[in-house]
């Protein structure tokens, strides 16, 4: 019995985990006073606070620790999530009848709110998105490195070079990385 719950619990931290990521782990706004313009400022200050979110330890760099803290953190949420009695083990019954996100029509969930395959910012994207930050390639992304690259994502955005990214470049900046996604996969 002991080997099912172990079994059990293992399979649900795997199946789940993503799933109880995307859901809790909200996407912040840049936009910081709300007007539906970032500046060059709110984009800094956005980077800065995120960084400070993903450094797990506290020691100003981002690296393969911070993320096996996050993953442990996500992991130990999701248990306890699962493990409604509180015993220490997930029971068939509690895997059975945990309340997952409904996803309706369109990827929608009952909510109205989108889910997706694994949560943004993770997975092979993320690492890319790491590497290209780390220019020195110490395996490490420094405060600093993590500003720059917040930098060069704003300013290819901000198309016509102002210091404020306006919904309409948004919309166009998203439109040209999924036209490019498109030639890549064929689709």
């Amino acid at each position: 019995m002991k080997k099912i719950a172990i079994g059990i619990s293992a399979a649900a931290l795997a199946i789940a985990g993503t799933a109880f990521a995307a859901h809790h782990e909200g996407r912040s706004n840049p936009d910081s006073n709300g007007d539906g313009v970032v500046t060059r400022s709110e984009s800094q200050a956005h980077a800065t606070a995120k960084f400070a979110k993903m450094d797990a330890n506290g020691d100003g760099q981002l690296d393969q620790t911070d993320r096996a803290a996050k993953r442990q953190d996500r992991r130990a949420k999701m248990f306890a999530k699962l493990d409604a009695n509180t015993d220490g083990s997930i029971s068939r019954d509690e895997f059975m009848t945990f309340e997952r996100p409904h996803k309706g029509k369109h990827g929608m969930s009952e909510g109205g709110k989108k889910h997706r395959k694994g949560r943004r910012g993770g997975g092979r994207h993320g690492m890319k998105m790491m590497k290209m930050a780390d220019t020195n390639n110490d395996g490490v992304v420094s405060q600093a490195e993590f500003a720059a690259a917040a930098g060069k994502r704003f300013d290819t955005i901000d198309a016509n070079n102002d210091g404020q990214i306006t919904k309409e470049e948004r919309q166009a900046h998203r439109q040209e990385r999924r036209g490019k996604w498109r030639n890549r996969t064929g689709g």
